[in-house]
């Protein structure tokens, strides 16, 4: 018996016609956001039924309800790559465990642990919750380093916000906010978190941007278990999708490192060259020496010359720290 049996029955995350700011809860932190936020996460171990190795990513719809991603050979960025085989079923609590019907066998997540057992309560194998954190979080600005934002002040920031933490965040900054300080080639480094919104879809839950030179958006959103599409978290809105979707689960830090080289213009200002980026997220590169052939909406335009990192408020709570750029 295997995990591939799983029905592909799917409750659909991705709704991007939906409003950023919907009206629905938006959890900041792990006390507020109870017991549905202690079920969802990041899963992995053998099961022993079939032999392989699978990862699992439990979602939070809201209301006890959940999906259930199954991940042949470990983890989006640890063992599974785009292609490979991939699972979805949807359950709900019952009692103080989630329990999703899988048609052939049950799998019951709880304590920590997602069991695979039958219909009769045999177990077939386990899963245990892991908790992945990006390898750069934290890193530190090398000398030479422009530093953007440490939490002492905004004042590097033109309509900056501190939240209560000492974060910058870009919820009620009306139109997002800028660094004063302008960019051409540079390396970069960000970190962010997004709230918890389980009764939330798509581009509603979490929504936010990295817009490198204010051109080129990476798009922030807590696309925890979706596909990884452009439009989703570490997509470059409109040009690529993510090699792999590494978001980790809501209110979890994670980390953007950024190589990103301008593009060229003549002295006429036509454009001779394209710009380029690679983005690691959370420690894995999510897109290669990837070539920007235009700009991306939601700010500036491409153009010559340097220009600030901007950060885009869609309605949600998003914060960053710990924000820090080495100009080539």
């Amino acid at each position: 018996m295997k995990l591939g049996s799983l029905t592909l029955s799917v409750v659909m995350l991705l709704g991007s016609q939906l409003l950023a700011d919907d009206g629905n809860p938006a959890y900041t932190s792990i006390k507020e956001a109870g017991a549905d936020y202690a079920i969802q996460g990041e899963y992995e171990g053998v099961v022993e039924a079939d032999g392989n190795r699978w990862g699992a990513q439990i979602i939070a719809l809201g209301d006890g309800e959940f999906e259930v991603v199954g991940y042949l050979g470990g983890l989006p960025g640890a063992g599974w790559e785009r292609g490979d085989e991939i699972n979805r079923a949807t359950g709900k609590m019952k009692g103080d465990v989630a329990v999703f019907d899988a048609g052939d066998f049950l799998l019951k997540a709880g304590n920590g642990v997602l069991k695979v057992v039958t219909p009769d309560d045999e177990a077939l194998g386990k899963l245990e919750k892991v908790e992945r954190t990006s390898p750069t979080l934290g890193a530190k600005p090398p000398a030479g380093a422009v530093v953007l934002f440490d939490g002492s002040s905004v004042e590097g920031w033109e309509n900056g916000k501190l939240s209560e933490e000492k974060w910058l965040t870009v919820e009620g900054t009306a139109h997002g906010t800028w660094s004063k300080e302008k960019f051409g080639d540079h390396h970069m480094h960000i970190e962010f978190r997004t709230p918890f919104k389980p009764k939330s879809r798509g581009q509603a839950r979490g929504n936010s941007g990295v817009y490198v030179t204010s051109r080129y958006e990476v798009q922030v959103l807590d696309s925890f278990g979706l596909e990884g599409a452009d439009n989703e978290c570490g997509g470059i809105y409109s040009i690529n999708r993510p090699i792999v979707n590494m978001c980790l689960p809501p209110l979890t830090w994670q980390t953007y490192d950024i190589d990103f080289t301008a593009a060229q213009y003549d002295g006429d200002g036509k454009k001779t060259k394209n710009a380029r980026i690679t983005v690691r997220h959370n420690g894995v590169v999510i897109h290669d020496d990837q070539e920007l052939a235009h700009g991306t909406p939601g700010r500036f335009e491409e153009a010559a010359g340097p220009e600030a990192l901007f950060l885009q408020d869609h309605g949600n709570p998003v914060v960053f720290r710990n924000i820090w750029a080495v100009k080539k």
